[in-house]
């Protein structure tokens, strides 16, 4: 059965292959029938390539522009937690092809290796070591001592307990993390004085903020969590991300793991990856719009904004802006800049695409326009000048 596959590897994709194989194996099919099926799904594969000189470019942006007009403005926020938010709907996918370094509701969906899924409490736990945990989130006050020069912490126990601190860790870590200060236990909390000569009520005061936002547990970014169940397997929804120091824990399962975030994608998994994660946000969007777009479109665009391994924007100063054709790039933003730019470093345009020809009103290079047909008539000369 196996030499029945091989024929058809140069006829069709790896993954079609695959799936038929295991149609075939599920439906019992005998060789007779799945050459049949090959050689119906090679007619079918072939009819649904595109036509040489075909202008997808022009398809592509047809397909999105049109289903665009149809997207709400939507900001989706999860059920019972204010802080985490998704935004979706048309702002989402502005800001996937513009290719934003950070998007405007950063999240992640953390899933967790089965053996730390079995009660309720060791997810909680687990959540809780995800969220980041400021000093400011377990204190009372934050009083500026200008008398004494310091800043007096009071501490909110019924917070500490609540939070599972502990009072001699909270000193070991503000240690590490306030490196230019003096901490001192005191009755309500700590004492931070600032280890310098001249002290005046703009360092104190800056000291003050250090402290508030002095990290005591957790990953940094990550704001607010929610653990729940999604198709069967449980997750912890996080408001914010940080993929990179999310992927070290124990506890979480690298390959299901997944952030909304592309160049954070990029960084640590790689650019297949984020070619990956553009398509996937993309089609979720689409269809949580009820819309219907031909997911090779998407593939495509994906494809153009990764293609030289970083993750680039459709934008002017991202895959638009490095054109090669100036009418082209003056034709997408500030058009003056290119224009006088190319001016006078001498720029030259060879009408190779569809823009410029359409401004200097030739005929396109695409369909019809793409053949071009050449006479020899160096021949001809010859023969009438031997007659």
């Amino acid at each position: 059965m196996s030499d029945i596959y091989v024929k058809f590897e140069d006829k069709l994709p790896g993954r079609v292959l695959e799936e038929m194989k295991v149609e075939a194996k599920a439906n019992k099919l005998t060789d007779a029938e799945i050459t049949k099926a090959l050689n119906e799904a090679v007619k079918e594969y072939g009819e649904s390539l595109i036509s040489p000189g075909e202008s997808i470019g022009i398809i592509t942006a047809e397909s999105f522009g049109e289903a665009g007009t149809q997207m709400t403005l939507d900001v989706f926020h999860m059920a019972g937690v204010a802080e985490i938010q998704v935004t979706r709907g048309l702002p989402r996918l502005i800001e996937l092809f513009d290719a934003r370094k950070i998007p405007s509701t950063p999240s992640m969906e953390v899933y967790l290796k089965p053996e730390h899924t079995k009660t309720e409490k060791t997810i909680r736990k687990i959540a809780s070591y995800l969220k980041e945990m400021k000093l400011n989130e377990i204190s009372k006050e934050f009083t500026l001592n200008i008398m004494s020069e310091s800043i007096e912490v009071e501490l909110d126990e019924k917070k500490m307990r609540d939070f599972g601190f502990k009072k001699d860790e909270i000193y070991e870590t503000l240690k590490k993390n306030l490196k230019n200060a003096t901490i001192k236990d005191s009755k309500k909390g700590f004492t931070l004085k600032p280890d310098t000569e001249e002290i005046n009520l703009s360092i104190l005061y800056k000291l003050k903020e250090n402290a508030k936002d002095a990290l005591l547990r957790g990953i940094p970014k990550i704001k607010q969590v929610l653990p729940t169940k999604k198709d069967g397997k449980y997750v912890i929804l996080c408001a914010g991300s940080n993929l990179k120091k999310v992927l070290k824990m124990d506890q979480v399962e690298e390959k299901l793991t997944i952030s909304n975030n592309l160049f954070e994608i990029a960084t640590t998994l790689g650019i297949e990856a984020a070619r990956q994660a553009i398509i996937n946000e993309s089609v979720a969007v689409i269809e949580n719009q009820g819309l219907d777009i031909d997911i090779r479109h998407v593939m495509f665009l994906a494809d153009l904004m990764t293609q030289t391994g970083v993750v680039r924007g459709i934008t002017r100063g991202g895959i638009s802006g490095e054109k090669e054709s100036v009418l082209a790039r003056a034709s997408f933003e500030t058009p003056l800049n290119h224009l006088i730019i190319a001016s006078l470093t001498g720029g030259k345009d060879n009408l190779k695409s569809v823009i410029e020809n359409v401004m200097v009103n030739q005929p396109i290079p695409l369909g019809t326009g793409l053949p071009e047909l050449v006479s020899s008539i160096g021949d001809k000369k010859e023969k009438e000048t031997e007659k």
